[in-house]
């Protein structure tokens, strides 16, 4: 009999948690039926079919078949794998190539026929589905509704889904804000002010000058907001999916794309008051060849310093940013939280050179032995694996007692709707089985979500361990003209730098990335949009400390 594994999916939260059971009841059964004998079953819960990232129960499936471990894929349908057509072909040569057929219960044996036909369709689906939900947010925004989103000062209208009304308490914060702008306040102060005051903010723990500023770029922040002007403007962005990343992205439209429409109910800022504040924060006339410096400078990312963008304020774990040089020309830099209008309950104000010194010496110190530090990493590793190894037994001995126990309660059920058996003991008995399964469900959810369990890359070692090589060699050239070679090293080594100290002394702590030693053994070969087809889980935090003081 032919080895075989199970794949199901569902696509969102909104449909129904028991599409994979039902799934797989239809699938075990048609194994029965022609004999397959099943050895695993794979799952992946509310995601989509647009990419195979982040779906683990696919690509764990994708790993066993490479150890040959079955011979058949039972799935009710092709576009249960994939809704893309690169992803699907890719899935079905991998799997040809290890020997493997896929099987659609409606459908048969995948051939490239098929899958090029079931690609086709799963993806023009996707795209359907996506204009006609576009097309539909279109008409409510033209019906006066919100097309998503909560905007600070409103809250929905639950008497009219998918209305906004205006919030009282938000409302008089905004035009707060309008206010003292257009009286010559900054956005900074506006923000000493309102945290001063406590006001909560839309997000976060504090109110941030961008918040309130925006980007002009992209007409966001609260005094850009049209909405509170009264018209709502739906359509000024995109959101697209990075084929490499399955992350969502934002893309800015044209102006000319924007859809606007009159809601003069939902106005909190008189027309002129808003007006006037337009006109303040509109960017200045330029010369043509002054806007295309500025653009330029806009567009350098690049770090100006060694240490850019990886200090840390130790009083609130913010940024920290370059104030100025003082009298005697040396550079500080503090707390960039207080500077832009928050709270830090201890803000660090120091100078950059010393900084750097204590740094660069922590790294010197550390970098004497390279080799002690990937050997701290392997035991850190060897440790979480221990860890998570527990964790995933715990949590699968929850899951297995409330699936036999939810099993129970049904037979029970039926047992009693068919009128089987003593009606008083079965209803005595599914009253008990009702109260363990409340009882071993809320012991579930308790249980945290075990670790992924980690292994060590070979090759990301070699690489890690060369990186700290070329630091060591740098760090003893003095940097120089390496400046910007040693900026590229320390980015691929550190994570963070946390800074405390005043004026007079200064304490150093740095984080470095586990980032390209940690990672979940799930490797692919085969053509992958233009590349090989790799995915490699992140399981580890963004940095992590040794027990010694630095690196």
């Amino acid at each position: 009999m032919k080895r075989a594994v199970l794949y199901s999916r569902f696509s969102t939260n909104l449909q129904n948690e028991k599409s994979i059971a039902d799934q797989e009841a239809v699938l075990t059964r048609y194994a029965a039926n022609h004999g397959f004998t099943i050895v695993a079953k794979y799952s992946d819960a509310a995601q989509s079919g647009a990419t195979i990232i982040g779906r683990s129960g696919l690509l764990k499936l994708l790993a066993a078949a490479a150890e040959g471990k079955f011979d058949v894929v039972l799935v009710e349908e092709l576009d249960r794998l994939s809704r893309d057509m690169a992803d699907l072909a890719n899935i079905h040569k991998e799997l040809t190539a290890q020997g493997v057929e896929i099987v659609a219960i409606h459908e048969g044996v995948a051939s490239t026929i098929t899958v090029g036909l079931r690609g086709l369709v799963g993806q023009l689906f996707r795209e359907d589905n996506a204009r006609k939900i576009r097309r539909g947010l279109e008409g409510k925004v033209r019906g006066g509704m919100s097309a998503g989103g909560k905007a600070y000062g409103y809250k929905p209208d639950l008497a009219n889904k998918g209305r906004l009304i205006i919030d009282p308490e938000e409302a008089a914060v905004v035009l707060r804000i309008f206010e003292e702008f257009a009286a010559g306040r900054s956005a900074r102060e506006i923000c000493q002010g309102l945290n001063a005051d406590r006001v909560p903010p839309p997000r976060g723990n504090q109110w941030q000058h961008a918040a309130i500023y925006g980007w002009e770029a992209r007409k966001t922040g609260i005094l850009r907001n049209q909405l509170y002007d009264g018209k709502i403007v739906w359509n000024k962005s995109r959101m697209i999916k990075d084929p490499s990343t399955g992350k969502r992205l934002s893309r800015p439209n044209p102006p000319s794309e924007w859809r606007i429409t009159e809601a003069e109910e939902l106005r909190i800022v008189p027309h002129d008051l808003f007006e006037r504040v337009a006109k303040m924060i509109e960017p200045k006339d330029l010369p043509a060849e002054a806007k295309g410096k500025f653009s330029a400078i806009v567009r350098m990312k690049r770090p100006q310093r060694l240490l850019s963008g990886l200090l840390r304020c130790s009083g609130c774990g913010g940024g920290m940013s370059a104030r100025g040089a003082d009298k005697s020309g040396r550079v500080r830099i503090r707390c960039s939280t207080k500077a832009t209008g928050g709270i830090c309950p201890d803000p660090q104000d120091v100078y950059l050179d010393m900084v750097e010194a204590e740094v660069l010496a922590l790294l010197r110190q550390q970098l004497a032995d390279p080799d002690s530090l990937v050997t701290y990493v392997e035991e850190y590793n060897k440790a979480r694996l221990e860890f998570a190894r527990g964790e995933i037994d715990r949590r699968a001995k929850a899951e297995r007692k409330v699936k036999a126990l939810d099993g129970e309660i049904e037979r029970t059920l039926d047992l009693l709707i068919k009128g089987v058996g003593n009606k008083a003991r079965l209803e005595e008995r599914y009253a008990d089985l009702c109260r363990e399964f409340d009882e071993a469900k809320e012991i579930l959810e308790a249980t945290p979500t075990p670790p992924s369990l980690v292994t060590l890359h070979p090759a990301a070692i070699a690489a890690y361990k060369s990186n700290l090589d070329d630091l060591s060699r740098l760090l003893k050239t003095g940097g120089g003209e390496s400046l910007a070679e040693l900026q590229a090293v320390l980015r691929e080594l550190v994570a963070k730098v946390v800074v405390t100290g005043d004026a007079g002394k200064v304490d150093v702590k740095v984080y470095g990335k586990l980032r390209m030693l940690l990672s979940e053994p799930l490797r692919v070969s085969g053509a992958y949009r233009g590349g090989p087809l790799s995915v490699q889980a992140v399981v580890a935090e963004e940095g992590f400390e040794p027990p010694t003081h630095g690196l």
